[in-house]
């Protein structure tokens, strides 16, 4: 049973549904934590067996990168609780839009895309000073060694540091795994100019962990713009 808490919250972002009986309710296959809500009248006309398809394929793709949108989600609005929320609009507009996903090998890209967007509707103007970097959320394991949690606690600070021309496509490239033309695809950049971010991005850093200069770590010229 989804927890009242949880339900009234959902609820709640879809004003338009009079009754439960009215809602579609989607959960993810292996835990059952992240739920979604979507009103039966969005749900097409035609037969079931296509209904069927459809929520098969959004259950696979919320299973499958709900962890990489939340993560992302989270670094562009450094904070849990809007984080959720941004993660649910996004499967939402995804739910209603699925049709549109033509190969689901782009679907992380094209989430993010809606993640961004979404993000920028709704949340752009909100800036916690605080970053919550313990949240093990974002953490692959859990990792009790002081120095290492100090470590990463450096990288996180540095990265959200970062201007958001410069962080943007570094938190794609890190957290996504997207190459440079998929990036620039995401961004709406060309190539040129998401590379030499990229390599201004990571230029950034090295003098944060490297103040004095590395002469070991030396980094490619970037492309002009």
């Amino acid at each position: 049973m989804l927890p009242m808490a949880i339900l009234g919250k959902l609820l709640t972002r879809l004003p338009r549904a009079g009754h439960l009986s009215d809602l579609y309710l989607i959960c993810r296959k292996k835990t059952h934590q992240q739920c979604y809500l979507v009103p039966r009248k969005e749900m097409s006309e035609t037969p079931v067996l296509d209904d069927r398809q459809k929520q098969q394929r959004y259950e696979s793709l919320v299973d499958a990168l709900y962890q990489d949108v939340y993560r992302y989600a989270y670094w562009l609005c450094k904070n849990g609780a809007l984080a959720e929320d941004l993660v649910q609009e996004t499967f939402l507009r995804a739910w209603r839009s699925l049709d549109s996903l033509q190969n689901d090998k782009a679907a992380k890209a094209w989430l993010f895309t809606i993640l961004r967007r979404e993000n920028a509707r709704l949340y752009e103007r909100y800036r916690p000073d605080l970053v919550d970097i313990e949240d093990q959320s974002l953490m692959d394991s859990v990792d009790n060694e002081p120095d290492q949690r100090m470590d990463r606690k450096l990288l996180h600070d540095a990265i959200a540091s970062l201007e958001k021309d410069y962080r943007e496509p570094l938190l794609l490239q890190v957290i996504g795994g997207f190459s440079g033309k998929e990036i620039a695809e995401i961004l709406d950049l060309n190539n040129n100019t998401v590379m030499t971010r990229l390599f201004r991005a990571r230029g950034k850093l090295k003098h944060v962990f490297f103040p004095d200069g590395d002469p070991d770590a030396g980094l490619d010229e970037p492309p002009d713009e």
